[in-house]
């Protein structure tokens, strides 16, 4: 059963240059209709994400914090760390200015409080992730009209990984939205069969800044570009009028940005393709069999949408889509070093499927069998009575992704997070003036949580040239109490207070004596370990002679 809505040619109903209208008696009144105008779904999809910020208070990856907001209070403010990859020029300042921008209001409204500089900057991505929300909403109201879109945006609402994920100031999340942005304008994407109103030219120009954000993101576009290419009846002036004009003036726009903050000209694609692609170097922080993606890493991000999503690419037999989704994990399988948030942005379009799954089971359970895309077969009713199978599936989503969801946004690994905010808190009252982090490196936020310049130390782990040396992370990891103990004879004056692990910890608790530091918190961490031994608890020492 073909449950796809034929569009009219006319305008978007929300003017929108891509949109197509749909004559509302095709569709039944019930869960999966219309759920209101744009601007109606937009604020229902941020007031939902401004709670998803607000309860995510856990620690994922260290680039959320060390790779956008430590660069951009640099930038602001004066101080904060400048990984080695910035020093490589293998990272664009394009994303990183965005909250450099949320800073600087912050800065001149003297907002800059403990409190808010730690909440304002996911505050911020949810109003990004909503615009992605909502696009979600609007392509798979273009691909298969109300009742798919309305279901594709309970997926992603429901879907534990986009809740625990999607917030975070990860230039893979704004990739992601620009992908789900940039999709709904490419016509190739669309059904060649309808005329639809669709401006290519706003989904290049969405492609290209989501490629200067995140050089990778070349991945989808070069699919997206050839597909199109292929499709198009003009193929010229793809090209010449259309691709190389809006690619050059973004291109140029970020090479001068980067130019205006590194000092010099720095072509970020270029280096980034050689570090990650050329040469491997990714493989550095880890690598996994060449099938995780397909094995591990995706199933775990779909959870249990999994077997939903199958049957909406088998159902839909949209083949560009779902090809889409294998050429993304397939180039990504080829790369040594994988992470879930890699193939972040082809999760979305999973969820369509899913909710596209979902939509037939709603029609195949209502009253008439007849199909839907025929005017006026379905007749209106004011509640479509929801078939055991559906109703089913929606608890055990709800059963299965609630709980992951929250459980990882508000206890897994939280204790870095934590330890963070109090120093921030201690420091904005006067009361730290060092720290040291004895844990590896980058475990947890730094100056753009403390928000205070004062000195910090925490253990290197910039890839060495040499294949095979231990960098200070690993040195200690080996041998925690002679790393410690190595690391006191250099003190002038010791740190005022050490940051470390529990399962570290025991191991220099004579250290901790012999030196005069005393316990003073002791955050949560994790129930299981992750890549390396349990890590159950943050412990925070404060020398005894610190303070008066």
């Amino acid at each position: 059963m073909d449950i796809r809505k034929r569009k009219n040619a006319g305008g978007d109903g929300d003017g929108g240059a891509g949109g197509a209208s749909v004559n509302v008696e095709d569709e039944p009144d019930s869960f999966g209709g219309r759920i209101g105008s744009p601007r109606r779904i937009f604020l229902f999809c941020l007031a939902f994400r401004v709670v998803n910020a607000l309860l995510i208070q856990t620690y994922f990856n260290p680039d959320e914090h060390w790779q956008s907001l430590e660069v951009a209070h640099r930038t602001i403010f004066g101080y904060g760390y400048m990984t080695w990859e910035w020093k490589r020029g293998i990272r664009s300042y394009l994303h990183p200015m965005l909250f450099a921008f949320l800073y600087k209001l912050l800065q001149v409204t003297g907002l800059d409080t403990p409190y808010i500089m730690i909440k304002a900057p996911r505050l911020m991505q949810s109003i990004f992730s909503a615009i992605g929300d909502l696009y979600l909403y609007k392509l798979s109201d273009a691909l298969y009209g109300g009742n798919v879109a309305t279901w594709s945006l309970f997926c992603q609402m429901a879907n534990w990984f986009i809740f625990f994920c999607l917030n975070r100031t990860f230039s893979n999340c704004l990739e992601t939205v620009l992908t789900i942005m940039g999709l709904y304008y490419w016509p190739c994407i669309r059904d060649s069969s309808i005329d639809y109103p669709v401006n290519r030219k706003w989904g290049l120009v969405i492609a290209a800044l989501a490629c200067a954000i995140r050089p990778t993101s070349a991945v989808i576009w070069l699919y997206v570009g050839m597909l199109e290419l292929f499709l198009t009846p003009n193929k010229v002036k793809f090209i010449i009028l259309e691709v190389i004009p809006i690619g050059s003036l973004v291109l140029g726009f970020t090479c001068l940005l980067d130019r205006l903050m590194y000092g010099s000209w720095v072509i970020v694609p270029l280096n980034f393709l050689k570090f990650n692609f050329l040469s491997s170097g990714g493989d550095y922080y880890g690598t996994h069999p060449w099938h995780w993606y397909f094995t591990q890493g995706f199933l775990v991000m779909l959870f249990t949408f999994t077997p939903f999503s199958i049957a909406g690419i088998i159902k839909s037999k949209n083949q560009k889509l779902s090809a889409l989704i294998l050429w993304v994990l397939a180039i990504y399988s080829i790369l040594g070093h994988k992470e879930f948030r890699f193939v972040l942005p082809v999760l979305p379009i999973a969820l369509i499927f899913s909710g596209y799954a979902f939509a037939q089971m709603e029609v195949s359970g209502s009253s008439s069998s007849s199909s839907v895309t025929k005017k006026k077969q379905v007749p209106r009713q004011n509640h479509t009575k929801w078939s055991p199978k559906l109703r089913l599936s929606v608890f055990f989503l709800l059963a299965t992704n609630i709980p992951m969801a929250l459980y990882m946004s508000l206890f897994h690994q939280r204790g870095t997070e934590d330890a963070m905010n109090y120093l921030s808190d201690e420091a904005y009252k006067g009361r730290v003036k060092s720290i040291l982090f004895l844990m590896p490196c980058h475990s947890t936020p730094y100056y753009s949580t403390l928000h205070r310049n004062i000195p910090m130390q925490f253990l290197d782990c910039t890839p060495s040239a040499e294949k095979g040396e231990l960098d200070e992370s690993d040195q200690f990891l080996v041998n925690p109490l002679g790393f410690a103990s190595e690391l006191a004879r250099n003190w002038s004056e010791p740190p005022s207070h050490i940051v470390l692990f529990a399962s570290e910890e025991t191991k220099l608790r004579d250290f901790m004596i012999q030196h005069s530091f005393k316990e003073v918190r002791r955050f949560f961490h994790a129930h299981f370990k992750v890549d390396r031994d349990l890590q159950s608890s943050v412990v925070v020492y404060v020398v005894n002679h610190a303070f008066p």
